[in-house]
């Protein structure tokens, strides 16, 4: 415990110079930036960013990513609360009441609100972050091949969360991730797999230049089909939050920042689901009701915090037992291992001080909103005034540049170019690229996992299953993909309401 703080103390006190808290702010404002302009998302931003900061320290790096990914998702709301266009799919939730307050004359009100909520719902994350990640990580150190197999087939499981009502499609993003992760020499004996006679496949298809294709080039490309613009709503009142206004929705913030936290600790699952099923659960025990979607200061609260809390929940199981809680999570743990930080249960014991690292870098990130949050808005805004034929063209040759500059190869390119074609058109057909994210980064530990394990047990599966953890990991994956099927969905929640019904009986 004292070891502990003392780890967290010094890393407080590492970034408390000129150059980490300018890489802080810079980082913090360019999400914002990003955030602010609709269609683009937090991976897009933190792939790019990548690309641009692959030189640098790998802590000054790291800081730049997570105040990055911080600023996307808070500047996300402003385009949800002044055009009803959500910035980044986790801001979807804040839409409604958002612009309602806008319409009404409060949109410096509902920015205001949804600053109080984003900062207060990310520091609460980054006190789980500190809290959990470390005895996660000690937990997981019992993990061994087989169990991280099973890890890495439950996070592809996950996978069909992402897509709501269509599961098999986010099985076949996933199964197509792990797919491409085979292309190229295989971990153990090097061995060529899938490479068709090809020299330059045999390095594989590196991760920065498929998640720039699937986030980057995919997203110009169904920007430039499918332009909308609408007339931003004036802005006229104070954007300085009443504290007594915030303080009265202390029990909406611990809710919200509970739920979020949750929701980014499963892998798949997201920031968005965070806001929503904060949003549900606020409207449920709401005493107004009746307001939510006309100008809520509640649901809009229950918004912000949530989807802002599961941002350090998705990275707690990044750093613990490296398997990224979302999309973004996704990319900001392959930018870790592109700077040489292995995340996962070793973590801890290499390089413990860097999980607290992370926690102060977050700290930053949190404060750094609050800050361009109430004393920048008027300057920030001017960004949704930008058209996107303007603004497509640059994002197409920063995804250019970040391609090329991983490995100075043209095929990178060739690569980004045709992943984000394949991207654009199965997105058009209702195929997310956020399973394909994850299983692209998981499709490596999988298949080491999988073979180290038959090597240890001379071919044999059965320690894949009789072991404790892997028993239990396969029953809760298991369960999980059946979870998916109607038939069981419906008869495991009449189940459920019937043991209910009959303990409330009881009770009686």
């Amino acid at each position: 415990m004292l070891d502990g703080l003392q780890m967290l103390g010094a890393s407080y006190l590492s970034f408390l110079n000129f150059w980490s808290l300018s890489y802080g702010l810079g980082g913090a404002f360019i999400g914002i930036l990003v955030g602010c302009m609709p269609g683009l998302s937090a991976t897009l931003c933190i792939a790019l960013l990548t690309t641009l900061t692959i030189k640098m320290a790998p802590n000054d790096a790291i800081l730049i990513l997570i105040c990055a990914y911080v600023g996307t998702l808070y500047g996300g709301s402003r385009s949800a609360i002044l055009l009803n266009i959500p910035g980044t799919a986790a801001n979807a939730a804040s839409c409604a009441d958002g612009y309602a307050l806008a319409l009404q004359g409060q949109a410096g009100r509902a920015i205001g609100i949804a600053t109080s909520g984003a900062f207060t719902g990310t520091l609460f994350g980054v006190i789980c972050l500190a809290m959990f990640t470390p005895s996660l990580a000690e937990i997981a150190l019992s993990f061994g091949a087989f169990e991280f197999f099973w890890l890495a087939l439950f996070g592809v499981a996950m996978s069909g969360s992402i897509v709501g009502e269509d599961p098999i499609k986010g099985w076949l993003m996933g199964c197509l991730g792990l797919l491409i992760a085979q292309i190229g020499q295989e971990g153990l004996y090097a061995y060529n797999r899938f490479t068709f006679g090809w020299d330059e496949m045999s390095g594989g298809i590196s991760l920065i230049p498929a998640l720039i294709g699937a986030f980057g080039f995919a997203e110009v490309l169904t920007t430039l089909a499918d332009p909308i613009e609408r007339k931003i709503v004036e802005m006229r009142d104070s954007v300085l939050p009443r504290f007594r206004e915030v303080a009265q929705y202390w029990r909406t913030v611990f809710r919200s920042g509970v739920i979020g936290v949750v929701t980014g600790i499963l892998p798949g699952i997201g920031e968005d689901s965070g806001a929503w099923m904060s949003y549900a659960a606020a409207k449920a025990v709401s005493p107004e009701r009746e307001k939510f979607g006309k100008g809520s200061i509640d649901g809009l609260m229950a918004a912000e915090t949530g989807d802002m809390s599961a941002i350090p929940g998705g990275i707690i199981p990044a750093l613990a037992l490296g398997i990224p809680g979302s999309a973004p999570a996704a990319v900001l743990m392959a930018a870790m291992i592109i700077h040489g930080i292995q995340p996962g249960p070793m973590l801890m014991i290499k390089t413990p001080q860097f999980v607290y690292d992370v926690v102060a870098m977050t700290t930053i990130a949190t404060f750094s909103i609050l800050l361009f949050g109430l004393f920048m808005v008027r300057p920030l805004l001017l960004v949704l005034r930008v058209k996107r034929t303007v603004l497509m063209p640059i994002i197409f040759v920063l995804c250019t540049v970040g391609a090329f500059a991983i490995s100075s190869r043209l095929f990178d390119v060739y690569c980004m170019i045709l992943i984000g074609i394949g991207a654009f058109f199965l997105r058009r057909r209702g195929y997310e690229m956020a399973p394909f994210v994850l299983g692209l980064v998981l499709g490596e530990l999988l298949d080491k996992s999988l073979r180290r394990g038959l090597v240890l047990s001379d071919g044999s599966l059965e320690p894949f299953f009789v072991r404790p953890i892997c028993t239990a990991l396969a029953l809760v994956t298991l369960f999980t993909m059946l979870m998916y099927i109607p038939a069981v969905n419906q008869r495991v929640t009449l189940g459920w309401q019937s043991f209910k019904n009959m303990f409330s009986r009881k009770s009686a």
